[in-house]
């Protein structure tokens, strides 16, 4: 059996995606509509304005959650998902112990004391 790494759409499936939205977009409406008094007797006005503020809350939290979820997706490399990380992440890398000194980089210029062509002009 071999391993392939999994896809974005295997991470979270745009459906799993839009329940999530749709989950905290019902439950901030709820909390909405439980702050505003909506469940106690109230006048129609004042139940009507309450209802109308619910749907806004729950329609900018669905929005937020559904674009604030997608893009933290769009951080993740599909292919580190299933690799074993057995050192702390946030750390740069450090070499070996038995590697050596470390090699400068290969676009690293040497100092300029050294080089004999820029003491000729």
């Amino acid at each position: 059996m071999s391993h392939e790494s999994p896809t974005r759409r295997d991470l979270l499936k745009p459906l799993q995606l839009l329940g999530m939205a749709f989950g905290a977009a019902l439950f901030a409406g709820v909390v909405t509509l439980v702050s505003m008094g909506f469940f106690q007797q109230r006048t129609a006005g004042e139940a009507s304005r309450a209802v109308v503020v619910a749907l806004v809350i729950a329609g900018v939290s669905f929005i937020a959650v559904l674009l604030v979820v997608s893009l933290l997706l769009l951080a993740v490399d599909p292919a580190q998902v299933t690799k074993q990380i057995d050192k702390p992440v946030l750390l740069p890398d450090e070499p070996e112990a038995g590697d050596g000194p470390v090699k400068p980089a290969a676009g690293d210029k040497p100092d300029a004391a050294a080089s004999p062509d820029d003491s000729a002009r």
